[in-house]
């Protein structure tokens, strides 16, 4: 389960507008190399997990697959979203540190 601290950065970086969300969004920026690390529910479809799985490593980008959708999309203010981008490498840093079990400021 994603940690409520990883929410509110998830949040922050989305009012910094720093998040794109959505599959054709997120792959779209995963293609032009704007995305940072990708959060994928794990309450997605099968078939999403592996395309964006695949997607990640051709890219070499890092993925988290956690959360539900009602969380991510709660989030970010926006409904059935189960995928999302942070484009901002400061705020995936922050998260995915936060997300290993290292601590973050605040």
């Amino acid at each position: 389960m994603i940690d409520n601290k990883i929410l509110g950065l998830i949040g922050l970086a989305m009012k910094a507008g720093k998040v794109s969300f959505g599959a054709d969004s997120v792959e779209e920026n995963i293609v032009k190399k704007k995305v940072k690390l990708v959060i994928l529910s794990e309450d997605s479809s099968e078939r999403s997990k592996n395309k964006f799985i695949e997607k990640c490593k051709k890219y070499n980008i890092p993925i988290i697959v956690d959360g539900n959708i009602e969380d991510l999309s709660q989030i970010i203010g926006k409904n059935n979203k189960s995928i999302i981008g942070i484009k901002d490498i400061n705020f995936a840093k922050s998260i995915q540190k936060k997300y290993s079990g290292g601590d973050i400021i605040g």
